[in-house]
């Protein structure tokens, strides 16, 4: 009979406030963090999580969040090559496109927010239709991995058209191949490429007019460059020369204070201020000053000049009208003199953050009443900060300062999590760090309590859960006392790293080993109570002997019944001493690396030690035999905890390789192997009543895995699941094999293969879409068995006279048709309706041939009855695109095509003539509330029609603050 298990799934994941993997979003009240696989929505003023965006089954990491002109939604890339557009309102997913084989890296939206463009590490660059939730095209030419996208806007007076709204027709892009690239959206080919700096391209943006662009390297070089809109209006033309025109111009290198790499660099979208981050912990933002300011100084420089000259005696040489002469002839040099870049761009001031930091944002919305700006910084030490930029004043006396508003860090560690540790009623989590312990509600989650302490190694809870021992780096135990919230007292208990500390059974000793090759035993000083029957806390630990062993100490535990403990040493042995006498029992040795940690089950029967060596061994304590040697993890092993509260021998164990693994003891079999963490996992602690698992990792996450009510079965299930998984990968590899990238990295240029096109249309395989295109012929194959059936029933009714037609039973219907009492057109629309937008194109390149030409009768029969012909319409024109050959040459399929064509467009002139119709009703309601809105703001006495337009024109434009062109030249 096979044996079945119950499955755990993970529930909670907490401790994280943001990952190091993706740039964060800042609203001016909401920070959009990623926190590993999900996106956490910040109220950082009250530090409370607002938001948590998730998808289940979903374990990629964030690598890119960018916020659309529609402030509700955002675009999210993940480290498998998936983006999902997430509605912050609703907190769940609007569309999934699927395109890149690697890590989103870059992401942005147009003005509109119906475009969205998207760069991978698969050097590929793809334009996204937001609206239709498809692939436009993939732009190829990069050769590395693509760092930025920025949309460049051709203004009105510039633009080759007479519209009155400016329209995006050209992108921008940067990789780490040191290439700025512009993309002819139109043509769909790249017009310029320029080698724009010696060393990766890391960060890109382009000011508010759309004139100047800049860039940062990894050298440390911020440079500018200039936006040439007449030649982007006439295109690509030769001039005299015979060279082709330029539209983008090199103009000028600006200085920073660092020569470090240049990471991120943005301009705040409504101020004069453009920020730039060249180093770990600091921002320098710097300041756009107006033309007028700039002639300002420049005259007091000219000022201060003629001055020192005046103090030298230079101008007793120019006399009468000689000397106004002169300076007339300055003045007019000065009003002549051009404005260069660097006198544009005026360092203003440095913002300092507490730790490294990985992206920075500004608030779109004005929140400062004093006029200042406010600035989110996402440190990689799992902490958001808010600074306030001030505003700029007149006063020399002053100089401008950033101030921190707000820190959102005490719901998370700063580094990883070392070590974790439940209360014996699993009510309370300890967490600690180097640099803090935190408590944990395990109900809620929430961090009840945060105690500063050195680098911690090891802890646990002392009997009555009022007291936490913390075993440091340093060599002390560390006594906290929740109530308090303080550290009772600090024991400098031995002279190296205290790498284990256990608590006897019987809750009157405390055991800890050391690298320093002691084992130490200690007793608990209470205080008194006045009662034998009640215990007082405990007030500190009290050494009373010590075992001397010949190597460091790396684990020690007790056995369940308290009659032997169990000293695992460096050399990779395990020693066992009877508990009293201290008497050597047992040696187990076997393992080739050290042991470094060890369990005993409840009935003290088996130990379990895992090891550096990635195995598993399940010792016997009776004669000290080895059961079974387990090859169990791909990297270190660092913990093991047999399972508690179920009179069984299941362990888990924990490693470097980021799994969870849950072991049966008796049968040495893997039952369920849990991925979650994104780092390697340090730490264990397993719930006292067998209810559920927390693990603590590198990520700096802190995640519970609980039991289910599911039964897992037996491995082999397991098993053949992995090898679907395996199959179906394969699969999907092989079908995208023909999209390889281009360039210096891609295997196709090593056997001296032609580079594909530059411009593709977007497709990607995935299990899903396979599956979709398995489901879709699956219907057609119902669907036209249940036609044939129907036909050959016709015709054999046709040809028998009319009193033997009567008698003959038509063919009983599919029963799939007829629970759901559809006609077999209906079902195969049905079957695709249910098909995800954005891989159904994917899905029907699946279909064979012969699956095309039956899907076209049908899509003549859904045509003629006009239903979703939107849906329809993409059908017909993906099919006739990728099928045009084979359509071509294919003469039968004349006569169902030519029917096809004339409903389609009737129900297409319908369906124009609808929405002509709404168009021409939604400007009506639009001029009424205009008209409505204009008539509330004016006051009641005004009559006259002229004055009320200019009022509606000051009003409309009161809004749109322009600045003073000025003009840059290199």
């Amino acid at each position: 009979m096979v044996k079945s298990y119950l499955r755990h799934g993970p529930t909670e994941a907490f401790g994280l406030i943001c990952s190091l993997s993706s740039n964060s979003i800042w609203d001016g009240k909401y920070a959009y963090v990623p926190a590993l696989e999900d996106v956490l929505v910040w109220d950082v003023k009250r530090a409370q999580m607002f938001a948590l965006w998730h998808e289940t089954g979903h374990r990629a990491e964030v690598t890119c969040i960018e916020q659309s002109p529609r402030k509700d939604v955002f675009a999210v890339g993940y480290a498998d090559g998936s983006i999902r557009l997430w509605n912050s309102q609703t907190k769940s997913v609007v569309a999934t496109f699927n395109g890149h084989k690697k890590a989103v890296t870059a992401l942005c939206f147009d003005l509109a927010g119906v475009r969205l463009a998207s760069g991978s590490q698969d050097t590929d660059l793809i334009l996204w239709d937001v609206v239709g939730e498809a692939g436009l095209f993939r732009l190829r030419g990069h050769r590395d991995q693509i760092t930025g996208i920025r949309f460049l806007t051709t203004p009105t007076h510039s633009a080759s058209t007479s519209s009155a709204v400016p329209f995006v027709d050209f992108l921008l892009t940067i990789s780490k191949d040191t290439l700025i690239k512009l993309w002819d959206l139109s043509t769909q080919h790249c017009v310029q490429t320029i080698v724009a700096h010696p060393s990766e391209i890391w960060t890109l943006d382009i000011n508010p007019e759309q004139e100047l662009i800049f860039t940062g390297g990894g050298e440390g070089e911020l440079k500018a460059w200039r936006v040439d809109h007449n030649a982007l209006r006439e295109g690509i033309k030769e001039n005299e020369t015979g060279a082709l025109s330029k539209m983008i111009h090199f103009v000028t290198a600006l200085p920073l204070s660092t020569r470090h790499r240049v990471s991120q660099l943005l301009f705040h979208p409504s101020r004069d201020l453009l920020a730039v981050q060249s180093h770990d912990k600091t921002i320098d933002v710097f300041r756009i000053r107006t033309e007028e300011e700039i002639r300002k100084k420049q005259a007091r420089r000219r000022k201060r000049e003629r001055e020192k000259a005046k103090a030298k005696g230079d101008d007793k040489s120019s006399k009468g009208k000689g000397k106004e002469t002169a300076e007339a002839d300055d003045d007019m040099a000065f009003d002549n003199e051009q404005i260069g870049l660097t006198d544009l761009f005026t360092p203003y001031l440095v913002v300092r953050a507490s730790g490294k930091i990985r992206s920075f944002s500004f608030s779109d919305e004005e929140i400062d009443m004093k006029g200042g700006t406010h600035l989110l910084a996402a440190l990689a030490t799992n902490t958001l900060e808010v600074y306030n930029i001030p505003a700029p004043t007149k006063s020399k006396e002053e100089l401008p300062e950033a101030s921190r508003l707000y820190s959102l860090d005490l719901p998370g560690h700063r580094t990883d999590v070392r070590t974790l540790c439940l209360s014996s009623d699993d009510q309370l989590l300890a967490s600690a760090s180097n640099g803090s312990l935190k408590i944990w509600n395990m109900k809620t989650t929430a961090c009840i309590r945060t105690l500063d302490c050195s680098y911690a190694i090891c802890s646990t809870f002392l009997p009555g859960d009022r007291q936490i021992a913390v075993g440091t780096k340093t060599g002390e135990i560390l006594l906290f006392d929740l109530a308090s919230s303080s550290l009772k007292e600090t024991i400098k208990a031995h002279s190296s790293t205290v790498w284990s500390m256990h608590t006897r059974p019987d809750g009157q000793a405390l055991v800890t080993g050391s690298a320093d090759k002691d084992v130490k035993f200690w007793e608990f000083e209470r205080e008194e109570t006045g009662s034998a029957y009640t215990l007082g806390s405990i007030q500190s630990l009290v050494h009373v002997k010590t075992l001397k062993m010949t190597d460091d100490i790396l684990s020690v535990r007790y056995s369940p019944n308290g009659k032997i403990l169990a000293v695992s040493l460096l050399d990779s042995t395990v020693k066992i001493f009877y508990q009293d006498s201290l008497k050597f029992f047992l040696s187990l040795y076997g393992h080739k690396l050290p042991v470094l940690s060890m369990d005993i089950s409840d009935d003290s029967k088996l130990i379990v030690t895992c090891s550096a060596d990635k195995n598993v061994k399940i010792w016997g304590l009776d004669f000290g035999d080895c059961h079974k040697s387990i090859f169990a993890h791909d990297e270190s092993i660092m913990q093991v905890a047999f399972e508690k509260g179920s009179n069984s021998h299941y362990f888990w164990t924990v490693s470097k390789d980021k799994l969870l693994k849950y072991w049966d003891g008796d049968k040495f079999e893997n039952i369920q192997k849990l991925e979650g963490h994104h780092g390697e996992i340090w730490a264990l602690a397993v719930s006292h009543r067998g209810k559920f698992v927390v693990t603590g990792s590198h990520d700096k996450s802190i995640r519970v895995w609980e039991k289910l009510d599911e039964p897992v079965s037996f491995w082999r299930r397991n098993t053949s699941e992995k090898l679907e998984q395996l199959y179906e990968s394969g699969l999907v590899e092989t079908m995208n094999r023909s999209d390889e990238a281009i360039g210096s990295r891609a295997p196709d240029n090593e056997d001296g293969a032609q580079p594909s096109a530059e411009a593709t249309s977007v497709s990607k395989q995935t299990s899903e879409t396979l599956m979709a295109g398995e489901r879709v012929m699956e219907a057609l194959d119902l669907a036209d068995a249940e036609r044939v059936a129907f036909t050959e029933y016709q015709d054999a009714k046709a040809k028998l006279p009319a009193s033997e037609a009567e008698r003959l039973q038509p063919p009983s219907r599919n029963a799939i048709l007829a629970a759901y009492d559809m006609k077999p057109d209906q079902y195969v629309l049905s079957v695709i309706e249910k098909i995800h937008g954005t891989a159904l194109m994917d899905a029907l390149l699946v279909l064979p041939f012969g699956k095309v030409l039956s899907l076209m009768i049908y899509l003549n029969e859904w045509a003629k009855k006009a239903q979703n012909i939107a849906l329809v319409s993409r059908i017909v024109v993906f099919l006739l695109k990728t099928h045009h050959h084979q359509i071509v040459t294919h003469r039968a399929l004349r006569s169902s095509l030519i029917p096809l064509r004339k409903h389609l467009r009737d129900a297409l002139v319908k369906q124009k003539e609808i929405v002509g119709y709404n168009l021409a009703a939604l400007r009506y309601i639009k001029r009424q509330e205009d008209a409505s809105k204009t008539a509330s703001f004016l006051e009641e006495h005004v009559r006259d029609e002229d004055t009320i337009r200019e009022l509606r024109d000051n009003a409309a434009g009161a809004d749109v603050k322009k600045r003073k062109r000025v003009t840059i030249h290199a």
